[in-house]
């Protein structure tokens, strides 16, 4: 079989992410018989259906959704390649890739960039933000070469990692409701939620805290963004868990605090390659982060 053509494989992530052949040859400047030789030659050569022609979308195929996964990286990996080797003919500086979990960070990574850029003058340092699952996958992968997530992630024999922070996560209510001093699983369970996306880190830990109680309440909303999340609260729409920090957006006024009971923390820790090894660029730039405090955790 030969190899997998890149091209081909632009053409397969353009049209998953449009949803239509006809929009996927615009993007690509290709004529729209072009995007469906692309399509109809990866299947012959893989001998399975990649995409469903459906009447208003193009949908992919389980086996599609799988490759359009590895292309997104094979793609990411050949445009690094070529930018890395054009920054080298070009006497560029070197370039170190940060991916970062920007939930709960947020305040936190300005003053992050600041001190690398101003720790490795003659580094270009390029960020990436993304959700902490995708970042180890990137770090694995190779599409970034440190990522700061959220712990508790299974062990990967090809990384190393290194606890960063520790923050307090706390019961974020409408002021108008009637609460305890510390909220518990139960009392919680009781009132309409609003959490993360279930893919997060960390609505798995908050749904572990539940679970411990024996409870497991459907959220009524799944939102990925704390400053809507904080709004919605304050709306009295429903209550959530949130890492709370010094130096992170103030609460509105019509919402507050509490403490859980039991407690509940989420770290957070800084990946590399265990292949970077010490004196590496990526290596110190790990120890760097590592070493940068920033607002003092909760």
């Amino acid at each position: 079989m030969r190899e997998l053509n890149l091209d081909q494989l632009r053409t397969l992530v353009t049209v998953a992410e449009l949803g239509s052949f006809t929009l996927a040859a615009r993007a690509l400047h290709l004529s729209q018989p072009a995007v469906s030789l692309h399509i109809s030659e990866l299947e012959k050569r893989l001998e399975l259906p990649l995409v469903e022609r459906g009447p208003r979308r193009v949908a992919t195929t389980p086996a599609g959704d799988e490759l359009v996964d590895r292309a997104r990286r094979l793609l990411r990996d050949a445009h690094d390649a070529v930018d890395s080797l054009r920054r080298r003919s070009r006497g560029l500086p070197a370039q170190v890739r940060v991916g970062a979990s920007t939930g709960g960070l947020s305040h936190v990574l300005p003053g992050l960039l600041r001190m690398l850029e101003a720790t490795f003058a003659d580094v270009q340092i390029e960020l990436r933000t993304g959700r902490s699952p995708e970042l180890m996958d990137w770090l694995v992968a190779g599409a970034v070469d440190v990522a700061i997530l959220a712990g508790g992630h299974a062990p990967q024999p090809a990384v190393s990692t290194r606890e960063w922070r520790s923050t307090s996560l706390f019961a974020v209510i409408p002021r108008s409701w009637k609460a305890p001093a510390h909220i518990t699983p139960r009392w919680l369970a009781s009132r309409p939620l609003i959490l993360n996306e279930p893919s997060t880190q960390i609505t798995s830990q908050i749904m572990g805290w539940f679970a411990q109680a024996g409870l497991q309440p459907k959220p009524r909303l799944e939102m990925g963004y704390d400053e809507v999340t904080r709004g919605l609260v304050g709306a009295g729409y429903g209550a959530t868990i949130l890492p709370m920090e010094a130096g992170s957006t103030p609460l509105p006024a019509d919402v507050r605090a509490l403490p859980l009971r039991p407690g509940l923390k989420r770290s957070v820790v800084v990946c590399q390659r265990s292949a970077d090894g010490a004196g590496s660029l990526p290596y110190r730039v790990a120890e760097a982060i590592g070493a940068f405090r920033g607002p003092r955790a909760a």
